[in-house]
């Protein structure tokens, strides 16, 4: 029986998770093509590069939007970032940012549309459903987003349908989701597993003020996982790292009995003094 891993003890973001499942020598070049069939090109491109943090080798990806090039990385929240939810992209549109990352693909580049534009969670829906990616993908990408509008509904009293994703988050986090139901359809494992997650600590700026760490919607998106806090400070895991665990795992224990066959590494931005990756294992069970 193949299991997946998420070993989170830096926590996790929708930019860690692409690069970790990445590093596990997946191909590129046939990600990237599935990626394409989103039919969103012209909104950003997807960088992927080899990287390190405090000595460890993995991937790093950014995702830089067509048209707001100023933005680009913004944050990436990669993780754990500063500011504000990172990752979140949540809305009312309003508040932009987050993400995540991001990464890219594929070069053109020129964007239509205007800063002003944002997807709703229905439409984001009508983007997957009516691209030409493949059921299990659509099915695996919807299921992740879905748990990360009803969170953020549910934290902002607004129905989930009408959740905004602000436009530069909503890409990233549509290439973050989307790419990460791609690396599951092509990995294929039998059972999804992660580890405990670190939160981090401290506080951080939100558009609606200061809270404390885990924001309020990977709280949210937390319950029933096992979650701790060693004293760093810091935020640790976003909103699309919290959905992808919470909608993809069906168990949380300290490593798993598998012999391990590969290792990924997906790096954050920020440095830190443990270092900012997600791990992620596959390997056969030793449970028959």
């Amino acid at each position: 029986m193949k299991i997946l891993y998420f070993d989170c003890f830096s926590g996790i973001s929708g930019d860690m998770t692409l690069g970790a499942l990445l590093d596990l020598g997946l191909d590129q070049e046939a990600f990237l093509k599935e990626l394409s069939k989103l039919g969103l090109d012209n909104e950003f491109d997807i960088e992927v590069k080899k990287g390190t943090k405090n000595g460890i080798t993995g991937l790093d990806v950014n995702i830089r939007l067509h048209q707001h090039e100023d933005h680009s990385h913004h944050e990436d929240h990669s993780h754990h970032e500063d500011h504000s939810h990172h990752d979140d992209h949540f809305h009312n549109g309003d508040h932009s940012h987050h993400g995540h990352s991001h990464h890219h693909h594929g070069s053109h580049h020129h964007s239509h549309h205007g800063s002003g534009i944002q997807r709703d969670f229905g439409q984001i829906r009508e983007l997957i459903e009516s691209s030409d990616l493949s059921r299990n993908v659509k099915d695996i990408a919807l299921k992740i987003f879905e748990k990360l509008a009803k969170a953020e509904g549910k934290i902002h009293n607004v129905p989930y349908e009408q959740v905004h994703f602000h436009e530069v988050g909503a890409v990233d986090s549509i290439v973050d989701i989307v790419g990460t139901a791609i690396c599951i359809d092509m990995l294929k494992p039998d059972v999804i597993m992660a580890s405990p997650v670190h939160l981090g600590g401290g506080f951080i700026k939100c558009q609606h003020g200061i809270f404390p760490v885990p924001a309020p919607a990977t709280l949210e998106l937390l319950k029933g996982i096992p979650v701790y806090s060693r004293g760093f400070q810091g935020e640790l895991v976003t909103p699309t790292g919290a959905a992808i665990i919470s909608a993809l795992c069906s168990e949380f224990v300290d490593f798993p009995s598998i012999v391990v066959e590969r290792v990924g590494y997906g790096l954050g931005k920020k440095s830190y003094e443990i270092p900012n990756c997600l791990r992620v294992c596959v390997g056969e069970s030793l449970k028959k």
